[in-house]
């Protein structure tokens, strides 16, 4: 089974960049996007091709958005807004159905403020025992003692955004370990993707030493990470396939050289319990796309063997 990973800055930027013949051409069984960024009347048309799809758009118009395109129609979907939108293959906007999508795990107290936000999704296949969720993890900032202003990309703001993404770390870790533990006693394996803007290790940035004051690889985040993972839990699945390898990156500025340079960023990742993680086979970046970059971020995509999935070990 092939499934990816692709946060796609937009689906109609991306689509004008080529992501439809991407999508048609790479024979994906599951896809998770993430920043759709489109309500569903902004949708493109056929945005999502011959695939059935679970959407959740948020309320933040031109913000965030989930989604996951699987080939059959989900089992089952979950969001923390309670509804999601579903549609079949080249489904149009006014296709799309509206329709109730209750969590079956308590969400903690400090994911309520994103409840409406579009950031996660949950579905269970129907072609494998496998339950896929979708992130799109807040960026984040600098905590308040580390803001200079003038050598900062953004305003300083009190360190609010850094408190803002903390606090959901905490309560996201809670939720994972509920979720993930709900979808193995449903027996089904469990797998995370999505643009977590968090590089864990030095083998995830190209230019680490430069950014270990910067939001995305301070040590809080990396240690929160690092605390998500675990022989038991759940695995990185690409740093697993290529333990000694710097990258590959997904993620490259728009300015400069870096994206030539391959100076980027691994934010966007396969988190999958022991079981699934050891069937995984192949992993490959997909840089571009006939030479156009899809987004600044680049789908990741894994081939699972899942026909011997029942014999491998639990952990």
């Amino acid at each position: 089974m092939r499934i990816a990973t692709a946060n796609v800055n937009g689906i109609r930027a991306t689509h004008r960049r080529g992501f439809g013949d991407w999508l048609a051409g790479r024979d994906c069984d599951v896809v998770a996007l993430q920043e759709v960024r489109a309500q569903a009347d902004k949708l493109p048309d056929a945005a999502f091709g011959d695939y059935h799809v679970a959407l959740e758009t948020g309320s933040i118009a031109g913000r965030n958005g989930v989604a996951v395109l699987t080939r059959r129609p989900p089992v089952a979907v979950r969001t923390w807004s309670g509804s999601a939108l579903l549609g079949a293959p080249h489904c149009t906007a006014a296709d799309l159905r509206d329709v109730p999508a209750d969590d079956r795990v308590p969400l903690a107290r400090k994911l309520r403020p994103f409840t409406t936000q579009g950031r996660y999704i949950e579905v269970d296949l129907a072609e494998a025992p496998v339950t896929i969720a979708c992130l799109y993890l807040p960026k984040g900032g600098l905590p308040a003692e580390l803001q200079r202003p003038g050598r900062m990309r953004e305003a300083p703001d009190g360190g609010a955004r850094y408190d803002r993404k903390m606090g959901f770390l905490a309560g996201f870790a809670r939720y994972l370990t509920l979720t993930r533990r709900a979808a193995v006693a449903d027996g089904r394996e469990f797998l995370l993707m999505g643009d977590l803007n968090i590089a864990h290790t030095k083998q995830d940035l190209a230019a680490w030493r430069r950014n270990q004051k910067n939001d995305g690889f301070l040590p809080e985040e990396r240690e929160w990470f690092g605390q998500q993972l675990s022989t038991r839990t759940l695995v990185d699945v690409v740093r697993r396939l290529h333990p000694d390898e710097d990258g590959p990156y997904s993620w490259w500025s728009w300015a400069g050289q870096s994206f030539a340079k391959d100076a980027g960023w691994r934010l966007d990742y396969h988190l999958a319990t022991p079981r699934l993680a050891r069937a995984a086979v192949t992993t490959q970046v997909d840089r571009d796309f006939r030479g156009v970059r899809l987004s600044d971020h680049s789908p990741v995509v894994v081939d699972y063997d899942l026909d011997g999935l029942d014999c491998l070990p639990a952990s």
